[in-house]
């Protein structure tokens, strides 16, 4: 990378943007990297005339779209460059740009709707995140940078989006935004922000419950698959452990994430489950479970910022947005290893499904495997009756071949 004695107007910057990102566990040589990219954006931004007091987020991408990457660094520009403005802006050198009417009115919107998905609705984290990402993506398809007209709202505005959703590349799980979407209107409706309740409107998604049986994979594939992460020089010992966690505890992706380092009793041997709800359970730890997360504390974990249990293997080494690394780890693993996923969507529920399924097999009653995988209702774990091969068998009435030749 090219190195240059010519002092640019960013540089008086570089020394505390950098001791901050070492506080966060950045390494030096990738900082060392960010210092040449700043000074090349610095160069730009003498060229233009622009000082770092005028930046913005925005204009920092827009700058930084026009250097090009090297081909060895792993880091965008524009991203770098907005990671550095709002440096700049908690330092006091730079201001937070202001937001516009319209942009003010859906952040009051998106904010009010939350309180009331905490304090009415009762949901987790994760599910408000997604109900408002839905609903942001609503709101921008409809008005995008105008006001907002909530009144104007009607079906077809509904209709057009939901078929706008569906264009995009497959497999696209259609059941999700429509809950979410029905949610957001059946709001606007309570708080009298529409005349009609528009929920009723949004198009449902018809799949009969229990109607399609649980996709799963064979043992030796559930093992081929958790196990081929393993090998991976970088962060392998974290997916290992992760994915060790699904296939013997059957959790679900949002509880991996959401496990933190007091929630392991190593005396006791016991795992608290942060499920949903706000249900709490404990759950004794397997052998090979509590080797892998051992060896992922021992080897892997630097944070030293934050108590949970997995997080990102580059620095900030901060917990994970949500559950999507998982899903992405799964696919990776189906790929090397050759196994076909049983569904087009790779999804973490396949080794919960896997699990239920070859503990039913394996001779395990219902009652076990909803112990196991913490179902609070009987009628969930019922599904993998039709899996029991065996005892349906036996209560499987002869055909009456003698009457059907009459």
């Amino acid at each position: 990378m090219e190195i240059s004695k010519e002092t640019t107007c960013l540089d008086c910057y570089l020394e505390s943007f950098e001791k901050s990102l070492s506080f966060q566990n950045y390494k030096p040589t990738t900082l060392n990297n960010y210092r040449c990219l700043l000074r090349r954006f610095g160069r730009l931004l003498d060229a233009e005339g622009i000082t770092p007091s005028a930046l913005t987020p925005d204009l920092a991408v827009e700058l930084g779209q026009r250097l090009p990457a090297t081909p060895k660094s792993q880091v965008k520009i524009p991203n770098l460059a907005r990671l550095f403005v709002t440096h700049l802006i908690e330092i006091g050198v730079a201001t937070r740009p202001p937001l516009t009417p319209a942009q003010a009115d859906r952040a009051e919107l998106l904010g009010n709707f939350e309180i009331y998905l905490v304090r009415q609705r009762g949901l987790s984290p994760r599910t408000i995140y997604h109900v408002l990402r839905f609903a942001d993506r609503f709101l921008d398809y409809r008005f995008g940078e105008n006001l907002l007209d909530l009144p104007a709202l009607n079906v077809k505005d509904i209709v057009a989006f939901m078929e706008y959703l569906l264009t995009r590349k497959r497999p696209f799980r259609d059941k999700t935004p429509a809950t979410h979407l029905r949610s957001f209107f059946q709001y606007l409706f309570a708080q009298g922000l529409t005349t009609t309740n528009l929920s009723l409107c949004v198009p449902r998604v018809h799949r009969s419950w229990g109607a399609r049986l649980p996709r799963y994979l064979s043992p030796e594939e559930v093992e081929a698959v958790v196990t081929s992460v393993r090998g991976n020089p970088r962060r392998g010992t974290r997916d290992y452990a992760m994915l060790l966690l699904m296939a013997r505890l059957g959790l679900h992706a949002p509880e991996i994430i959401a496990i933190q380092l007091d929630d392991i009793d190593w005396r006791a041997g016991e795992l608290m489950v942060r499920g949903k709800g706000q249900q709490h359970d404990r759950l004794p730890i397997p052998p090979d479970v509590g080797e892998a997360i051992s060896e992922y504390l021992r080897e892997d974990r630097s944070s030293a910022t934050t108590r949970t249990l997995f997080v990102t293997h580059r620095a900030p080494n901060r917990p994970f947005k949500d559950s999507q690394v998982i899903n992405a780890i799964l696919k990776e693993a189906f790929a090397a290893t050759g196994v076909k996923p049983p569904t087009p969507y790779v999804g973490s529920h396949v080794l919960r499904h896997s699990l239920a399924t070859n503990m039913v097999r394996a001779g395990a009653s219902l009652e076990e495997i909803g112990d196991l995988l913490r179902h609070r209702s009987r009628a969930t774990k019922m599904i993998y009756a039709k899996l029991d091969t065996e005892g349906l068998r036996s209560i499987a009435q002869p055909w009456p071949v003698a009457e059907a030749a009459r």
